[in-house]
């Protein structure tokens, strides 16, 4: 698997997006660089440079989609710790954004980093993708960003803090607030390839919708088996805040059991391709193995 290949290659590539000069200390440059450079598993822009790769797509054509998902990503973490959100003060090891900086300037911050996101998008030099599939990938991420997609699962997540909800309420909101993304990063690696087949489109998407499910069911997981060092943010933190969480519901031996027939179905999805997907297998099974 080339994880740590993409990984490397999105974070020079966050970097020299990053790389404004100013005459003076910017404090929401700053805070806007030091967000988006925190590190992270960057599993979206993967997603999109492993999937476009898969179907022949350009790596250049990959980088623009790649930063957008993660900018659009890094944006969300900066708002979900707000004390007004999660009110965190412990990301990836680090203090949060408003932690580090100032509330107003964290929110300003994610502000503009969604900005920055679309455009990207839009300023990159594409060698060859379409300008109708360049518009399909804009289109795509507002509505995977916005009140359709992870902004909604935000909404739906605040309104049930403190109240049981079912295992279907449960699933709705973890697929939009975070499956959302993760089908946009395999719809953008679609649309930046040569590829127009509809039937590849949605096996791909069974397998992203597997996989974001599966990244959430094991995040909740981990809330309860690692440690605050392993996971850089607060263990125990849904509990403390009265979430609901697949182990709540389920028990954590089948919040397991979950994850794992996710992964099945992921792999089932994959299977389905009339391509080499041993790569995305492999990705698959990290997210359920991960430890952090």
């Amino acid at each position: 698997m080339n994880l740590s290949f993409y990984q490397q290659r999105v974070e020079q590539q966050l970097q020299q997006l990053l790389l404004i000069k100013v005459t003076e200390p910017n404090p929401l440059y700053q805070a806007m660089s030091y967000s988006l450079l925190l590190g992270g598993k960057r599993i979206r822009p993967y997603l999109v440079y492993a999937v476009g790769k898969l179907l022949g797509a350009q790596l250049n054509d990959l980088d623009a989609p790649a930063i957008a998902i993660e900018v659009v990503h890094s944006y969300s973490l900066i708002h979900d710790d707000l004390p007004a959100m999660d009110n965190d003060e412990l990301r990836r090891g680090k203090a949060t954004c408003h932690i580090a900086f100032d509330e107003a300037t964290a929110i300003l911050a994610g502000d503009a980093l969604q900005a920055l996101a679309f455009e990207t998008l839009c300023s990159h030099s594409y060698q060859q993708v379409s300008l109708a599939r360049q518009m399909a990938m804009v289109h795509m991420l507002a509505q995977a960003a916005g009140a359709s997609g992870m902004c909604a699962g935000q909404a739906i997540d605040l309104a049930q803090t403190n109240q049981q909800v079912s295992l279907d309420k449960l699933e709705q909101m973890h697929r939009l607030k975070t499956g959302a993304l993760i089908e946009c990063s395999v719809k953008l690696a679609y649309y930046a390839s040569p590829i127009e087949n509809e039937t590849v489109l949605q096996d791909l998407l069974c397998f992203a919708s597997a996989l974001g499910l599966a990244f959430q069911v094991q995040d909740d997981i981990l809330d309860i088996e690692s440690d605050t060092q392993t996971l850089g943010k607060p263990q125990g933190s849904d509990l403390k805040a009265n979430k609901s969480t697949y182990p709540a519901l389920l028990g954590l031996a089948g919040a397991k059991e979950k994850a794992r027939q996710l992964y099945e179905n992921a792999l089932s999805a994959l299977k389905r391709l009339p391509y080499d997907t041993t790569e995305l297998q492999s990705f698959a099974h990290y997210i359920i193995a991960r430890k952090f």
